[in-house]
């Protein structure tokens, strides 16, 4: 698998919960769209190890087959949709992209 990961924080006037409803259902709707996405998982975080961790409401990962697979998901209007969706909102966030690996299966 092929991951993006998106680490996201709300805007100020946001509360978490509003947060998190939002990205797991209006902004959730245009993802699921997404072109050749696999899996999505979803973290609402609720807290914190070390103070440099803290302020971060969420975590999502978007898997795909290949790199190329994003790639293209990252070039469709379905991605466009996505990041219109987001607009001008004033939270953070970070976006990163690499290469999964299982290192401990399903028990």
């Amino acid at each position: 698998m092929f991951n993006l990961i998106v680490l996201a924080a709300r805007p100020r006037d946001w509360t978490h919960e509003q947060f998190i409803d939002w990205w797991r259902g209006e902004h959730a709707d245009p993802t699921y769209d997404l072109p050749g996405l696999r899996r999505w998982h979803h973290t609402d975080l609720t807290g914190a190890l070390g103070e440099t961790s803290e302020g971060w409401d969420g975590l999502s990962v978007l898997s795909f087959d290949s790199q190329e697979d994003l790639e293209a998901a990252l070039a469709s209007p379905e991605w466009e949709k996505a990041v219109a969706n987001v607009g001008d909102m004033r939270g953070r966030r970070i976006a990163v992209m690499g290469e999964e690996r299982v290192m401990v299966a399903e028990r």
